[in-house]
């Protein structure tokens, strides 16, 4: 029997926000504002979830990934169209419950192969490895292969971001290193990265303009003489946004082009408003 593959992310990747010709079935994430429930993306956009909090500064935004049951349905409406096997790419386990969710979803589904990969991170270098794993079941290459070249990609990226506040990241349990920061701490403005799945403290600094300064150093320091794919991702920062690509391109005049995308609602009730990190991807 021929292999038919399928492709399924989860909304942590931003995908809504990339142009891309793939069908990606989406394991969407729920969005929790007060007694208001929004469905990520489809019930609520980036631009306004940020505008909300900014309006409302009571609200405390939470989050939960898609019921197992309706996983299911999703397995199971991909088996009724052929698909013998599921590639699934989710936000790092260490971050979200959604890896084991989907396992544990795939388990009720007969005759379909579910094989889930952990990306070990979250928003474009997760969205990178649907994308390139959509591309390669297009182009018919084997299980084996695409999850080689995933494994490169989640070897390969690194992104620094600056947080305005830590109050979401801290309150919703993602800092992994919060013991550290305690009452006058919160009013820090610290650079984090991702390191082996989880939200690691690099460096604590008391603004945020030289956060941003410090995670541009940061990617200089770390690209020197690597061929890299340069990305922004933001909550609702535009101005921060467009300083960066400035002081980028002045960095690199041959660079034509930096990838750049809002942080999705679900991502952004954990990171806050304002939040922007700065990352690479390096290049085989």
């Amino acid at each position: 029997m021929e292999k038919k593959i399928a492709v399924i992310s989860c909304s942590n990747a931003c995908l809504d926000y990339i142009d891309h010709p793939y069908d990606i079935k989406i394991f969407r994430s729920a969005l929790h504002l007060g007694d208001e429930q929004f469905l990520d993306y489809v019930d609520i956009s980036a631009d306004d979830f940020y505008q909300r909090l900014e309006d409302d500064k009571s609200i405390f935004p939470s989050s939960s990934y898609m019921p197992l049951g309706q996983m299911i349905e999703i397995y199971e409406q991909l088996k009724s169209e052929g698909y013998t096997h599921v590639i699934v790419v989710t936000i790092s386990k260490e971050m979200s419950g959604i890896f084991n969710a989907s396992l544990m979803a795939s388990n009720e589904v007969e005759d379909l192969e579910v094989k889930v990969f952990d990306s070990k991170t979250v928003t474009y270098p997760q969205a990178l490895m649907v994308l390139k794993a959509c591309e390669m079941v297009e182009k018919g290459f084997d299980l084996e292969e695409i999850f080689e070249e995933l494994k490169y990609i989640r070897d390969n990226n690194k992104i620094y971001f600056a947080v305005n506040t830590l109050t979401y990241l801290v309150k919703n349990g993602r800092l992994s290193n919060a013991s550290g920061f305690i009452g006058n701490a919160l009013k820090l403005k610290p650079v984090l990265t991702i390191e082996d799945g989880k939200v690691e403290t690099v460096e604590k600094i008391r603004t945020f303009g030289k956060a941003i300064n410090h995670v541009l150093e940061r990617y200089f320091e770390e690209t020197k003489g690597k061929k890299v794919i340069p990305f922004i991702i933001h909550a609702n920062n535009y101005e921060t946004r467009d300083y960066m690509i400035s002081v980028l391109k002045e960095n690199d005049p041959s660079l034509k082009e930096v990838i750049d995308m809002p942080l999705t609602a679900v991502v952004g009730a954990h990171a806050g408003p304002k939040t922007i990190g700065l990352g690479y991807y390096i290049k085989k």
